[in-house]
């Protein structure tokens, strides 16, 4: 007896899919493992194995000591990180990946995003609008409408002032507040800080905006690295344009740079950004050199003393860092998620960077990374293709011996 066309189409389309079948489920370990490298502390990253990154997402201090290391100093801050900013490792952290509101720190970033796009030299007449939306009871450093300024002007009025006022002319020359926004969202992640959630340019208190003493430290490292942004966060005093051509002082308001209202300055100190808001506290990035070696200290919202706490805080984590940084084993790294450029015929072309100094390289530069982790699912794909493939082999194999045996009756 002869079978059906029909029947003989069914059973082999059957075998197919039990090959088919057959072939997702042997790959499929393939499809689930997580990539090399996930932070297992990460969010959305495997469990499986620990990394030395997820050391910092679990909570209290981390430092691992070896002989004769000093004891951490006894701190109140509710997050705070130690890292050497040449090699990036972090020598002891407390609650690194806490979010936090950032305050003015969060002008650390403002900077690594908008100094390479704006011309030094470039002077710009202020417009009205320009001022508007200014939060109440905002740092300022008393820009005003019809008057003209250099680009240079601007960026001192926001690290010596921490201007808001500034922050807002000179987000306008960048393409305005919402792409300002969007490009240091862009630019945190390409530069591995996932805690930072940017809602306000100028770090005034917004909803939902956050930060955390690692991915600050990030920034503070990063801005080392350029030309402007060091000297800027360096500068001591300086003159500020005023009404009518004439000009005045201004200082800038990072006593453990200054050295000003009781503080002492600290020796070697670099300076970076200090910031306050009624939500955020007083929170502070400091980089300091001694014997050719510089760190980077971040310190957030301490809980006991004053105002001036957080200055003498990262004082004795610096004294601790630079006695401790060859007695001590990193417990993580500060480019332990950053973005890598891709290589090989899957690279998709990259803009050329604007011109200018850049933050750290050609990583700093494509700011518009995604974050480690967000591309396509390719092992699982690979899968998907590999069973699509065995099957559409073995349907024709099937397929071709059955029509042979129909034909001739066999």
């Amino acid at each position: 007896m002869k079978i059906g066309s029909s029947s003989l189409h069914s059973r082999t389309a059957a075998s197919t899919c039990a090959f088919c079948v057959a072939g997702v489920l042997a790959l499929g370990p393939v499809a689930a493992a997580a990539p090399a490298g996930t932070d297992p502390g990460a969010p959305g990253g495997s469990r499986a194995a620990a990394s030395p990154a997820s050391l910092l997402y679990r909570p209290g201090t981390h430092v691992r000591p070896r002989a004769g290391s000093p004891a951490v100093p006894d701190v109140s801050a509710l997050s705070w990180v130690v890292a050497d900013a040449d090699s990036g490792a972090v020598l002891a952290a407390h609650d690194a990946h806490r979010r936090l509101p950032p305050a003015s720190t969060l002008k650390t970033l403002f900077a690594l995003t908008v100094l390479p796009s704006l011309p030094a030299g470039l002077r710009h007449r202020v417009r009205e609008e320009e001022l508007s939306g200014i939060g109440a009871g905002s740092s300022m450093v008393g820009v005003a409408e019809d008057n003209t300024y250099r680009v240079s002007d601007l960026w001192r009025g926001v690290f010596l002032s921490s201007g808001n006022d500034a922050v807002h002319v000179l987000a306008s020359l960048n393409g305005g507040w919402r792409t300002t926004t969007a490009r240091m969202q862009a630019k945190a992640r390409a530069l591995g800080a996932r805690d930072t959630h940017v809602r306000s340019p100028d770090g005034y208190d917004a909803p939902g905006q956050v930060s955390s003493a690692y991915d600050l430290a990030v920034f503070g490292r990063a801005g080392l690295h350029n030309a402007d942004f060091a000297r800027y966060c360096g500068t001591v005093e300086a003159m500020f344009p005023g009404r009518g051509g004439g000009s005045y002082g201004i200082r800038n308001t990072n006593r453990l740079l200054t050295g000003s209202d009781g503080v002492e300055r600290y020796p070697g100190l670099i300076g970076v950004k200090n910031g306050y808001t009624t939500q955020a506290g007083h929170t502070l990035v400091s980089a300091a050199r001694r014997d050719g070696r510089t760190l980077v200290v971040t310190v957030m919202n301490p809980q006991a003393g004053g105002s001036l706490t957080v200055y003498e805080e990262a004082r004795s984590l610096l004294d601790w860092g630079f006695d401790a940084a060859d007695r001590v084993e990193p417990v993580g790294s500060l480019d332990a998620f950053r973005a890598r450029p891709v290589t090989g015929p899957q690279a998709s072309p990259v803009a050329a960077p604007a011109a200018g100094p850049t933050a750290a390289g050609p990583v700093a530069s494509a700011a518009a990374a995604a974050p480690a982790g967000s591309g396509p699912d390719w092992p699982k794909g690979l899968a998907i293709a590999g069973a699509t493939a065995l099957g559409a082999g073995i349907t024709a194999l099937v397929t071709r011996r059955a029509a042979r045996r129909w034909a001739t009756g066999g």
